[in-house]
């Protein structure tokens, strides 16, 4: 399954199977009359939308609104379902405006399964809007029904989701009965993504464990209302605020709550006819709440995306639904403690259902309190870096695991001594996530005893379709005048969350600019200390060099990423032509700056190597996006006062498809020379071995002491010296390493400064590493995952 999720939307069934050839179609249902199976709606003036009987499985059928053109690989788009939960036969079945007012879906003629539940003396009439409505009127004007306010899982623009309306799931791609994620406004006033599952239930988005104004949220406010606007800007009245990246007009756009626990918005691509992600509530989908299920964890595989996994000691409970997770394969003797133990997972958290918060704690009391407790199934043990002790986090249940290479402090899973041994021995089983059942699971037969079944055949006749009118002239004028509020509303979409400060505050706070701790070709960084007292690090970007795409691409991806060895951002100003970021404060500055220092020892240089890897395999294998950072370089490793490093300044970054890597086209050469991929140079697809290649630079760097651009040691204290000549310099010491002679050997590609007191296992991994991010051939690199394997590797086996 992609991870992007490009044809998500409710539109995989055909809907050849949903009408007899001898179907007919209308513009209006009139008082007294009926549509059955065979007829249709069509929306006017130009037939954008059709309403009719849609086929959802087996001789099971369900009102509903969808585009009429036939989009994603031949898929028909679901908009509106009246009876989504209970489907009706595809005989017999009809739609009625009756002549007291209401409308009436009966099953078989025979059960009423939906109603509009109107009255009215006068006449009605039923009619579908070129905007997707479709609406019960009556002879004055006046509406008495429409669809726009009973939604079922997608916003069309110009309709709001309001305090009595709910967006909800689907439960899978081609089950449209209800699924386990419900948008709605809660009592709290605010916009929030409900998960009700199987087994819990529980606020997915947004950040549950933040308050609301830490996640851009204004609870205060009593109107409940949000709407999507045809040009691509979502609001709603607790003051979110998001454009889409392909904001204007003239685009036909959906919002759309997925069966996967996202929010997306869909633009149509017209040249491709197909719908295209332009803006989504969670970029990390392993952190959705109940997407595995109980007792599971969520992990991420490059070529194949998400996956579910049982944790040790536990087996799925239903094979096509990972919604009910997984059960225990077990009897824990719950009366004698000696009977259990923990089983170490590393990389692994669950988040929430914790029995209590004990601070200040030992990993033996951790142990010790959870084997007092029946209801333990494990406990979290953290580190607490600001107070300098350990945290202890007992566990109820096993809920929203999520496997990461950004946890540095590992869950410990409570199991049978008997069978603790074995799963210690055995790697954890991998299966393709299926969050909800394949096909829908009706169970509904309609024919009588003895009656042959009726053949369907399909629509044969294309549906006359309308084209948009296009005034280009007023379009022009509106763009014009709406230009500079446009972009100004374009950085709301990435400032959800953050601070947006003003240029005068931003410049008290710097000293008028006057403290400045780095420069490079984005722009010029100062320091600057907030008013509620935080060190930041103000970054003016440069006007020429910076454009609005490259501004929003920076701010939107750094802003959706959450990993200790990522750069952390907490606001922005645009006033007129001014752009700053505002980052937290590194103490130690850049890896450039502390590189030719003694400063850094050989544990410094192997944990930034270590963490370096982290916070690239996140960008490019933990995201639904892949992020490309296209300038990895020691001047964007920026250390903490740990000298822990963060990777920072995603300007050059570009959010790409997984599906189409290959494919992957810039306009222009990216990165720093020295640190730059062959496939720059030679125009070649850039993929995210680009990034492997510069770490790989980076880490050979860090090993020697030696620039792949200027000369830092003794044969080339003088002398420019490239990639490739560091490259060929560092292989012949690994040559030279195979002999006799081989840790003096080997010891000499360390950097001087060092003094001899290094890691020989570690040296020789990294080296052999970073010469194979630095091929030449891009398919012989390894990817960023793998790199970090390989070194969590090594420390597990010293551990």
């Amino acid at each position: 399954m992609g991870l992007f999720f490009n044809a998500i939307l409710i539109s995989v069934l055909a809907l050849s199977l949903a009408f007899v050839s001898s179907s007919k179609s209308t513009d209006i249902l009139t008082t007294g009359s009926s549509l059955s199976s065979k007829d249709v709606l069509i929306s006017k003036p130009h037939g954008n939308f059709t309403a009719g009987f849609f086929s959802v499985g087996e001789n099971a059928y369900c009102f509903s609104i969808w585009f009429t053109e036939l989009y994603d690989h031949g898929n028909y788009t679901i908009v509106w379902m009246a009876n989504r939960d209970r489907p009706v036969n595809g005989k017999n079945s009809r739609l009625s405006l009756l002549k007291s007012g209401s409308l009436v879906l009966t099953d078989a003629g025979q059960f009423t399964v939906w109603t509009s539940s109107t009255q009215s003396n006068s006449s009605l009439q039923l009619q579908l809007h070129d905007n997707g409505n479709l609406v019960l009127s009556n002879i004055e004007g006046g509406n008495l029904w429409q669809s726009f306010n009973s939604p079922t899982n997608t916003l069309l623009p110009g309709q709001s989701l309001t305090q009595n309306s709910v967006l909800i799931s689907s439960r899978s791609l081609t089950n449209y009965s209800s699924g386990f994620y419900k948008l709605y406004f809660g009592d709290d006033n605010v916009l929030s993504l409900l998960y009700q599952g199987p087994q819990t239930a529980g606020i997915s988005w947004p950040d549950p464990w933040k308050h609301s104004w830490e996640n851009g949220r204004y609870p205060y406010n009593n109107s409940k209302v949000a709407t999507l606007d045809s040009w691509g800007r979502f609001q709603s009245s607790d003051q979110f605020d998001i454009i889409t990246v392909d904001y204007g007009p003239g685009i036909q756009r959906r919002l759309t709550v997925d069966f996967d626990g996202n929010v997306r918005v869909y633009s149509l691509d017209m040249a491709s006819r197909n719908w295209k992600v332009t803006w989504q509530s969670t970029l990390q989908p392993c952190t959705v709440h109940g997407i595995c299920g109980e007792n599971s964890l969520c992990t991420y595989a490059h070529e194949t995306g998400r996956k579910c996994t049982c944790a040790p000691g536990y087996k799925i409970k239903s094979q096509k639904d990972w919604a009910y997770g997984c059960e225990p394969d077990f009897q824990l003797p719950y009366n004698d403690s000696n009977a259990s133990g923990f089983l170490l997972l590393q990389n692994v958290e669950f988040y929430g259902y914790d029995i209590g918060f004990f601070s200040n704690s030992t990993l033996d009391n951790c142990q010790n309190l959870c084997l007092n407790y029946c209801s333990c199934k494990g406990f979290q043990f953290k580190f607490d870096k600001d107070k300098g002790y350990y945290n202890c986090y007992p566990k109820a249940s096993l809920f929203n695991g999520y496997r990461s290479s950004g946890f540095d402090f590992p869950i410990y899973l409570r199991l049978p001594q008997s069978i603790i041994t074995s799963f210690d021995q055995k790697p954890l089983q991998q299966t393709n996530i299926k969050c909800t059942v394949d096909a829908a699971s009706l169970g509904r037969a309609y024919q009588k005893k003895g009656q042959h079944g009726w053949v369907k055949s399909s629509l044969r006749c294309t549906l006359a379709v309308g084209t948009f009118e296009i005034l280009c002239f007023f379009t022009y004028l509106f763009k014009t005048r709406r230009g500079s509020s446009a972009r100004i509303q374009g950085y709301t979409q990435v400032a959800t969350g953050f601070r947006k400060f003003t240029f005068a505050e931003l410049k008290k706070a710097s000293r008028n600019f006057s403290a400045e701790i780095g420069r490079g070709g984005g722009g010029i960084v100062y320091k600057g200390v907030l008013t509620d007292n935080r060190v930041a690090a103000i970054k003016c970007l440069n006007e020429a060099n910076q454009g609005e795409a490259e501004f929003l691409a920076e701010l939107s991806t750094i802003g959706k990423l959450n990993h200790m060895n990522l750069i952390k951002i907490w606001g922005y100003c645009v006033e007129g032509k001014h752009r700053l970021l505002v980052y937290e404060y590194m103490e130690h500055g850049s890896l450039a700056k502390n590189l030719h220092s003694n400063r850094l020892d050989w544990k410094k240089r192997y944990d930034i190597a270590l963490g370096t890897a982290k916070g690239l395999a996140y960008l490019h294998e933990e995201c639904l996006e892949w992020v490309l950072h296209c300038d990895v370089k020691p001047q964007n490793i920026l250390l903490d006062s740990n000298y822990q490093p963060k990777v920072a300044d995603f300007g050059l970054s570009k959010l790409l498809n997984r599906g189409g890597t290959d494919k992957s086209t810039f306009s222009r050469i990216r990165g720093t020379r020295g640190y730059m991929a062959p496939e720059w140079v030679f125009n070649l697809p850039i993929t995210s071995k680009v990034d492997v290649y510069s770490y790989g630079i980076v880490v050979l760097e860090l090993l020697t002491g030696r620039s792949p651009v200027e000369g830092h040691s003794m044969e080339e204290s003088t002398s420019a010296m490239e990639p490739r000549r560091l490259v060929t310099w560092v292989k012949e010491k690994m040559h030279e390493a195979n002999g006799r002679a081989s840790p003096i050997a080997i010891a000499k590609i360390v950097d001087p400064v060092i003094n001899a007191e290094f890691d020989m296992a570690r040296v020789e991994i990294l080296v052999q590493v970073a010469l194979q991010c630095v091929e030449e051939d891009k398919d012989a690199r390894p990817t960023m995952s793998q790199v970090l394997d390989t070194l969590l590797h090594q420390e597990s086996d010293e551990y």
